[in-house]
């Protein structure tokens, strides 16, 4: 058996991780919530709105604030949601286990001993609003 096999098999035992079956159970539910889908697609279409504002050559500055506006908030409703709460804990306690996993990865590719690497104190850091990073970019 190769490492790939081993990485495959192992990346089939991280699928019975806990985090990993937290973070599933929270991804279903949050596909099966329609009030949060809905939002989920008023914000897409909000920010396409933004995006297209923001790219005609005449721009209306008020109409980009009124749509930095909308999308800001939708998104704050988005991401103060309950299932949506869950969705991200879940999904940076899974995003700290891959950290982990690269770290005892990079070890061995570099001639250390994996065994040695303790697993990393500092949790994974959470995203801008899409909405502004968007305006940003644009001025």
């Amino acid at each position: 058996m190769d490492c790939i096999d081993l990485f495959k098999r192992a990346a089939m035992a991280l699928q019975t991780d806990p985090r990993y079956l937290v973070l599933d159970q929270a991804r279903k539910a949050n596909d099966k919530d329609e009030e949060l889908q809905n939002m989920i697609g008023e914000f897409n279409l909000a920010r396409m709105d933004l995006n297209n504002e923001i790219g005609k050559s005449e721009r209306n500055d008020a109409r980009i604030a009124e749509l930095n506006e909308k999308v800001n908030d939708l998104y704050g409703k988005i991401m103060a949601d309950e299932g949506m709460v869950a969705y991200n804990e879940a999904k940076r306690d899974c995003e700290n286990l891959v950290n982990y996993i690269d770290a005892i990865i990079n070890t061995a590719m570099n001639g250390g001993d994996p065994m040695t690497v303790q697993e990393p104190l500092h949790p994974a850091r959470a995203a801008a609003p899409p909405a502004a990073a968007a305006t940003k970019a644009e001025r």
